[in-house]
């Protein structure tokens, strides 16, 4: 076959280090918009990213020049290097070593959207961790929680 074709939807989601409440609201939605500048150098089309105090969650669309792995390195130093900049109360800021990632159905896309922009919402009822676990049991991922969390 002579042309590439590639069309893998992705939902992220990773925390904090520790699951720190560190995302501030002065400065989320910027950061929001600055990791869709990296989506975009990417190559892979972000399309909704959100979240809350201490995790992100981002729908995107996977370039075929990319692999997952090396997109969230990319995301994940590129956002933490640029959150640094942002103020001392910051200085301290980094990612937590793992992520989770899940094919999306291009049928629910709408449905993983809301679900991004609702996270405010959905975290007066859950934690991250409940959410995070019930990803994962959605997914029938196998894991042992001993080293869900780092």
């Amino acid at each position: 076959m002579p042309q590439s074709l590639s069309y893998n939807y992705i939902h992220l989601v990773f925390s904090t280090k520790n699951r720190e409440h560190s995302i501030h609201p002065d400065i989320e939605q910027k950061l929001y918009e600055y990791m869709g500048g990296i989506c975009k150098n990417l190559e892979s089309t972000a399309i909704q990213i959100g979240g809350h105090t201490d995790h992100i969650h981002i729908l995107f669309l996977l370039s075929k020049k990319i692999t997952l792995i090396k997109f969230v390195e990319e995301v994940k130093k590129s956002s933490s290097k640029w959150i640094k900049t942002q103020g001392s109360q910051y200085a301290n800021f980094y990612w937590q070593g793992g992520y989770g990632a899940f094919s999306v159905n291009p049928k629910q896309i709408e449905i993983v959207k809301q679900y991004i922009l609702n996270q405010k919402e959905h975290h007066s009822k859950k934690t991250f961790q409940q959410e995070y676990l019930k990803f994962l049991k959605d997914y029938d991922v196998d894991y042992d929680e001993r080293y869900v969390w780092d």
